[in-house]
């Protein structure tokens, strides 16, 4: 059992944002558990970030998966007895619509799959976690977001034309889980905030998007590192609020 380790949860962690937050964690010396559902490509992520000389681990993970999570949740309290960070990266994006807005056709197939990541996952796993995050002197629950998922900024003439339905509706409810958990955790030191990326270049975001991995995990790792006089239960954009 390690008992002095600053340790950290990515999931979605073999590639693009995932693997990026976990480089960037590792490098100011958390021992980074990087949860992945390939075991093939997450092994070879953590082998690449070994090379570099940090201390990452492979743990697999499907946040789909409730075994996966309890067998997850067990090894880091058997191994760790807490955690410190959890960074909640994992997500799809598969609306079926190429249109600019899928509201009217997207199926309950692509709905149910995309909430199973997005958002049924990401509760389970945070729920089951929490007690181990309450041992933390300083626990830090980021909720990779979108602003996507912001009622404010569609709303708004002119606002974002560009509307996948499953995927916006699933990082909507993400954001009412941040506000609702760190409510329920006022009082404690845990922070919970949502974080939105930018449009990033990474399998999601295809390659024409402006920003590198490197720039668009800047924002959760801000929140994953935030000291004690930090904020809790917002949704931010480098170190900018986003508007719910």
């Amino acid at each position: 059992m390690i008992r002095t380790a600053n340790t950290a949860l990515v999931t979605g962690a073999n590639k693009g944002l995932g693997l990026e937050t976990s480089r960037q964690l590792a490098q100011q010396g958390f021992l980074v558990l990087m949860g992945c559902r390939n075991a093939a490509k997450g092994k070879a992520a953590a082998k690449e970030l070994r090379k570099e000389g940090l201390p990452v681990e492979f743990l697999q993970l499907d946040v789909t998966k409730p075994e996966q999570i309890r067998t997850a949740a067990a090894y880091i309290k058997k191994r760790f007895e807490k955690l410190d960070i959890l960074v909640n990266n994992a997500g799809i994006s598969i609306d079926d619509d190429s249109s600019l807005n899928s509201a009217e056709t997207v199926s309950p197939r692509v709905l149910r799959r995309t909430f199973d990541t997005n958002f049924f996952g990401l509760v389970e796993i945070t729920q089951k976690l929490l007690p181990l995050i309450k041992k933390s002197n300083s626990g830090r629950i980021v909720n990779v977001a979108s602003i996507m998922g912001s009622l404010m900024i569609h709303s708004k003439e002119g606002g974002l034309s560009y509307k996948p339905f499953a995927y916006d509706a699933s990082k909507t409810a993400v954001n009412a889980f941040t506000i609702h958990l760190a409510a329920s955790l006022s009082g404690t030191k845990i922070k919970v905030n949502s974080a939105h990326p930018g449009w990033v270049r990474t399998d999601m975001g295809g390659p024409l998007a402006p920003l590198s991995p490197v720039d668009g995990v800047k924002t959760a790792v801000w929140l994953a590192t935030l000291g004690p006089d930090g904020p809790t239960g917002k949704f931010f954009h480098r170190e900018e609020e986003v508007p719910w």
